[in-house]
């Protein structure tokens, strides 16, 4: 039974009426009696390999279009079944690691911002020329998923323009996801040769690193292999300018194509709000912590509702060899920093837990 399902989510259903292709997104069983008792059971293709230029979606409810397959009955005669379409995405097609034969260095870039953010347009026409360009970034923005990826529905990739220099996706997902599906859909026998991060509209300097979308991108381009920077500006406001940090990026970007970078090393960049930039320097992440972190916003009987605030607090304000204080000082930021968490002169210390 479980291959004949298989078989039948494989296929690709034409409506000889409109002439168009449609590919599944989910497989609905529905036992007799089911249907009329509304107990529907969706089976979610995520996990079936099915040809290159389909592209999975979510069933958004069970009003929209659904069409009977006849034929299935032939396949299962116990069982009716359904599928919920959608139409194929043309432009998809021959997407697959189409990147392969590009002379160009390779340069992908993403955000936690959202794909059509301020700091990320910024940094993509400021890279234009050191290489072909690609940008997978959030549809909308994700700030603060670290390094969350989503496992609890599917992720809908979708190009949106290609000028030739510069090629833009959007995704459905978190930063980490918009890195995996880039290695898995575009980049599949040629990684790029630097992943670049933002730039992040507000600073991710000191202990935000562990909380940033941002860096969670980079940390995912790290770990698979690639030279990975995340830039942040150090400005919230609305109208921020870009420019400085734009500049910035292309210069630092441009010397980690030329030497390179260790493996299991990424940079973590941070850029101070004014127009009158000092200079680059690196340093280490400054030990600090947030708190006072959530505001009430209205209290009733059985609940509470809160939004999220909070204040940062430098446990080393004297320490002049941090990220905090060259930020202060009117210089940028340059953390490396490395995905390896082990704690190495920790575990002869350690070593008591042992049985």
């Amino acid at each position: 039974m479980i291959a004949d399902l298989l078989r039948l989510a494989a296929l690709m259903v034409c409506l000889p009426e409109t002439g168009k292709c449609f590919s599944p997104a989910f497989l609905c069983l529905v036992f007799p009696g089911m249907y009329e008792r509304g107990d529907l059971l969706f089976l979610p293709l995520s996990g079936i390999i099915l040809p290159e230029h389909y592209m999975l979606l979510p069933l958004p409810s069970v009003s929209e279009a659904v069409i009977m397959v006849e034929s299935a009955g032939k396949i299962l005669p116990s069982l009716s079944f359904f599928l919920s379409l959608r139409p194929q995405n043309k432009n998809m097609t021959g997407m697959i690691d189409m990147f392969a034969e590009e002379k160009r260095p390779l340069v992908l870039v993403t955000n936690d911002d959202g794909v059509d953010a301020k700091g990320i347009h910024s940094l993509t026409e400021s890279l234009r020329g050191l290489g072909r360009v690609i940008v997978v970034a959030p549809d909308a923005p994700r700030s603060g998923h670290a390094c969350s990826f989503t496992c609890t529905c599917p992720v809908v990739l979708q190009p949106v323009s290609d000028d030739g220099d510069i090629t833009v996706f959007k995704a459905s997902g978190t930063p980490v996801d918009c890195v995996k599906l880039a290695m898995h859909r575009l980049f599949r026998t040629r990684k790029p040769d630097l992943l670049v991060s933002g730039i992040n509209h507000g600073a991710n300097s000191s202990i935000c690193v562990v909380y940033s979308g941002t860096m969670g991108a980079v940390i995912e381009g790290c770990i698979v292999g690639v030279p990975s920077i995340g830039f942040s500006l150090c400005d919230h406001q609305a109208d921020a300018d870009f420019a400085p940090a734009a500049r910035y990026a292309r210069e630092i970007a441009g010397k980690v194509l030329q030497h390179g970078m260790d493996r299991g090393i990424c940079l973590n960049v941070n850029v101070p709000k004014t127009s009158d930039i000092k200079g680059v320097r690196v340093c280490r992440q400054a030990d600090g912590y947030w708190y006072k972190e959530f505001e009430l916003l209205c209290e009733e009987a059985d609940k509470e509702t809160y939004r999220v605030t909070g204040e940062y607090c430098n446990r080393e304000p004297q320490a002049d060899d941090t990220d905090e204080y060259y930020l202060s000082q009117g210089y940028i930021s340059v953390v490396p920093t490395q995905i390896d968490l082990t704690a190495y002169h920790r575990i002869d210390a350690t070593k008591y837990l042992e049985v």
